[in-house]
């Protein structure tokens, strides 16, 4: 990894640069609800998972889910961050017609987790890759809303609450994201985190895991001097994107409203602090709402709740039973398999790839395997717009090809031609293999066949290899394409390096 670099737009009056702390609203992955048993199924019918508590009926009292709390507990511990003995649970009051309430039970001044920290990794195609540290500011509790649905009348909105109640953890960062990639590398990992702690499913489509992003931007310089004084006067007036659920639309999100601001600041006008959305359609961002501040919410502390209070006894057993994380599942990964430090953060960035690569690595070359699953599968399905889970490859098919290529039954470049026919959908590779005769030739007479005979038809050739040793390569070339490619590479160079005396 390189060092960090720094990521500038170029205005009509100078550079600027860009400074964000990301909100991360990640869904407890719990069966109930955080106040209410009611169930957090998705897909259920509209306003079916909906408790008396949910709808707000009077005289309902919230009573808060104990594996809800340990959910937020599992993951503070998964950022490396402090653990809150005490916790107390407020009333954010505002209003909406998909909550219920009229207020929202959350966390404001007293959270359950406090500072911590994450080291993100981050990858721009055609340059050399990065790691930052992001401080992490708090992870707070709260209840999600419902949802309003604007498009089956013209002339009414319909409410869904099946939303409303479910368990959210909110995960602020600090001003410490730099650039649209670090910022989408950030959400990345954190949602790789999540993921493998089993605290939330990580499923961005369908808003499980969503992103509220702070962007502002500053003159170069003015960013060092907020770190070392702590004064926000440094820094610009931020603007709030929205519920933002995809990698790539946040980027192009942050990047339009970064020179959206510097426009309107070399112009001489004034950001105004708001709450925006992004138009994937249009590529732009556009006003929602003005922004509020913690005061205009009016907290209080909920007086239907107690505060939290958290034994060290139960953070610790909680701390034992934490699984391998992605920092330290890349760490074994170089150890173990020898792969580079690039190999493995590919395959350690999601759950789902780390598992298939090591199921198909057991018992074989770990970096031929690494090689064909970050290389040629993820290519086939990066190209194709393909999740993992959706792959027409399984690991033990991958495996099995790769066998082929380690025992020298076929050689690298036919095994390309089986991996293409294996995900048209032709079955196993030993199975294509047999099927197109695909089998690699290590008779060493019939290699010497084809040798001599092209040998004696390029004497020109034969010439210059002797002067040449390094044009040896033509010979071996045109042994392949006679061979069809079967030829055993390794064999064809020996035997020609012995018929020609080099």
């Amino acid at each position: 990894m390189t060092e960090r670099p720094t990521y500038r737009i170029t205005g009509e009056t100078g550079d600027w640069e860009v400074v964000m702390g990301l909100e991360i609203h990640a869904q407890v992955a719990s069966k109930a609800k955080l106040f209410s048993g009611a169930s957090t199924e998705f897909g259920a019918d509209p306003n079916c998972n909906v408790s008396l508590v949910d709808a707000a009926m009077p005289g309902m009292l919230p009573v808060i889910n104990r594996f809800c709390v340990e959910q937020a507990i599992r993951t503070g511990l998964g950022l490396k961050a402090q653990i809150n003995p005490w916790s107390r649970f407020d009333r954010k009051n505002y209003f909406y017609p998909d909550l219920p309430q009229g207020y929202q039970i959350s966390q404001f001044a007293h959270p359950i987790v406090g500072e911590g920290e994450i080291d993100v990794d981050v990858e721009v195609p055609g340059k050399p890759g990065y790691s930052f540290p992001c401080r992490i500011e708090r992870l707070h509790l709260e209840q999600d809303a419902g949802k309003s649905i604007h498009d089956m009348d013209p002339h009414a909105t319909y409410v869904d609450l099946n939303r409303s109640g479910v368990a959210l953890m909110e995960i602020v960062s600090k001003p410490d994201v730099r650039s649209p990639a670090e910022a989408a590398a950030y959400v990345k990992k954190l949602r790789a985190i999540v993921i493998a702690l089993g605290t939330c499913d990580g499923d961005m489509e369908k808003g499980n895991l969503r992103a509220d992003v702070n962007v502002s931007v500053c003159r170069p310089g003015d960013y060092e001097k907020f770190r070392e004084t702590g004064d926000f006067g440094h820094l610009g007036t931020r603007c709030e994107l929205k519920n933002m659920n995809s990698y790539r639309f946040i980027q192009q999100a942050i990047e339009y409203e970064a020179r959206r601001q510097i426009e309107i600041l070399e112009s001489g006008g004034k950001v105004d602090q708001e709450t925006r959305l992004f138009d994937p359609v249009k590529g732009e961002t556009r006003s929602m709402r003005s922004k509020e501040d913690a005061h205009d919410y009016r907290y209080f502390p909920d007086p239907d709740l107690l505060p939290l209070e958290v034994e060290q006894a139960w953070i610790e057993e909680i701390r034992a039973s934490l699984p391998e994380l992605p920092d330290q599942k890349r760490t074994r990964f170089e150890k173990e398999y020898g792969l580079s430090r690039y190999d493995a953060g590919v395959l350690t960035s999601d759950f789902d790839k780390a598992e298939y690569f090591e199921a198909v690595a057991k018992g074989r070359d770990a970096k031929l395997a690494a090689n064909w699953v970050t290389q040629e599968l993820f290519g086939h399905l990066n190209k194709e717009g393909l999740e993992l889970s959706a792959s027409p490859v399984s690991a033990p098919a991958l495996g099995g090809l790769i066998d082929l290529i380690s025992d020298g039954t076929i050689s690298g470049k036919i095994a390309k031609d089986v991996f293409a026919r294996m995900i048209a959908g032709e079955g196993e590779a030993a199975a294509i293999v047999e099927k197109h005769g695909l089998k690699q030739v290590t008779d060493t007479g019939a290699i010497e066949k084809v040798v001599d005979e092209i040998i004696a038809a390029n004497p020109e050739q034969v010439a210059k290899v002797k002067d040449k040793p390094q044009t040896l390569g033509w010979f071996v070339g045109q042994v392949m394409k006679a061979s069809g490619g079967k030829a055993n590479p390794q064999a064809v160079n020996d035997i020609l390096k012995a018929k020609l005396g080099i």
